[in-house]
């Protein structure tokens, strides 16, 4: 058998992570057809069919679930010896909306840190308006923010995130009280989306507790003081989605998009790791 083509491989990888030609396509920055081409000639020198095609989605086959972990391996395996005599140290300044960071940072930045050693991290936390101004600015090369309210800069949907309502395992509202929430103020989006479906349920609330970030309103919640609005991703341990339990109403899911300024494929490898680590 030849030697694989680990663009290909890398290609089958991301299709696979995203359940999309598209997506994957917008990742290595080329087309959808090229992606489609190169996974089609993999397919071929290994003689499995790897991916199931569907109008609506990319989904793995048994054999292409079993070549999964092989693939990841064989491209980190490829990017570190293409970056074992790099040894520069390049910057990458970075924001991410604080309701998306929760407990599993540390494994975002490890992730980060194994493909590329020799990469300074610039990490900023805070919301979308603060992020975008700050991008523009020049300060950051790229963020990660939930979609903003003014469309007119270009980004791409990375993925979309779920939200739902938390509050301390054995929690109970107190009969006859308005549920008491636990927000991020009312220029918050998911705060806004959050009592507008209550308001639609017929649910009474109130506003007991104002912080920024889901730390912040994840312990809230956890303390037993209120129910907060997370994204799934961002619930602390002791925190319970409680949806069912109290016969809350669905929040929509949001679209995360990423706006870049990076030019560069070492950063634009490194911010896709991250990316990737999100979904």
């Amino acid at each position: 058998m030849k030697a694989m083509d680990v663009d290909a491989v890398r290609a089958f990888v991301l299709a696979a992570d995203l359940q999309s030609f598209t997506r994957a396509a917008d990742v290595l920055g080329t087309t959808q057809s090229a992606v489609s081409l190169k996974l089609r000639r993999l397919e071929g020198q290994l003689g499995r069919r790897l991916l199931e095609r569907t109008p609506r989605q990319v989904r793995l086959s048994v054999e292409g679930l079993a070549f999964l972990g092989m693939a990841r391996e064989l491209v980190a395996s490829h990017d570190r010896a293409a970056a074992a005599f790099e040894t520069e140290q390049r910057r990458l300044a970075i924001g991410i909306n604080q309701q998306l960071v929760g407990s599993e940072l540390p494994v975002l930045l490890r992730r980060m840190r194994d493909h590329d050693p020799h990469l300074l991290v610039e990490l900023r936390i805070g919301s979308t308006t603060e992020l975008m101004r700050s991008q523009e600015q020049g300060e950051l090369d790229a963020v990660l923010v939930l979609r903003p309210e003014d469309r007119a800069k270009r980004g791409r949907i990375v993925f979309e995130e779920s939200f739902s309502w938390f509050a301390a395992a054995g929690w109970e509202p107190r009969a006859g009280q308005p549920l008491p929430l636990a927000t991020q103020g009312e220029s918050c989006r998911i705060r806004i989306e959050a009592v507008r479906t209550l308001d639609r349920a017929g649910i009474e609330w109130q506003e007991v507790f104002v912080g920024k970030g889901a730390a912040i309103l994840g312990a809230a919640a956890v303390a037993g003081l209120a129910v907060a609005v997370l994204a799934r991703r961002a619930a602390p341990p002791g925190a319970v989605d409680v949806s069912g339990l109290l016969s809350l109403p669905r929040i929509r899911k949001q679209d995360v998009m990423l706006y870049s300024n990076l030019s560069d494929r070492r950063t634009r490898d490194a911010l896709r790791v991250l990316t990737l680590a999100f979904q």
